[in-house]
């Protein structure tokens, strides 16, 4: 069995009732349904949201330890936190793949979400597709894992 880990940085955990008209209406637990009906045979989601950096970064090193692919919504801390930005790259520097994703596209709102500290290391970014985003890089995932 392979596991996807899907981690979610700060205020995803209010999905559904937090500008809904930039982030839809649907919830975290709508996400983790869509991924796992989407996810082929043998897949399994993990999918965590956290609003604390800190764990945040210690499931990226797990995820370099067990050598699990990694989703990853930073949310906020995609603008500044180097911390994570360091994590992840022990990641992608491991040979495992980390996709960055968002469900709105960060450069179509205010300027200061332009920058990603986190794209220049992953190994692609996807965004502007709302949970679409999250699936097409579960797709990026799997083909390569069974290549």
């Amino acid at each position: 069995m392979t596991t996807v880990l899907v981690l979610n940085g700060p205020n995803l955990g209010r999905l559904g009732s937090r500008e809904p008209d930039v982030y839809g209406a649907a919830d975290l637990d709508a996400l983790r349904a869509y991924l796992e009906a989407s996810a082929p045979v043998g897949t399994a989601i993990d999918l965590r949201q956290t609003d604390d950096e800190a764990e945040l970064i210690a499931w990226l090193h797990g995820a370099v330890d067990a050598r699990t692919p990694v989703i990853l919504n930073p949310a906020a801390f995609t603008h500044y936190s180097y911390g994570l930005r360091d994590a992840a790259a022990l990641v992608t520097k491991a040979g495992v793949p980390l996709i960055e994703v968002h469900i709105s596209n960060p450069h179509a709102r205010e300027t200061f979400r332009h920058t990603s500290v986190i794209s220049g290391i992953a190994t692609g970014v996807i965004a502007g597709f709302g949970f679409d985003s999250y699936r097409l890089a579960l797709d990026v995932i799997v083909r390569r894992a069974a290549s």
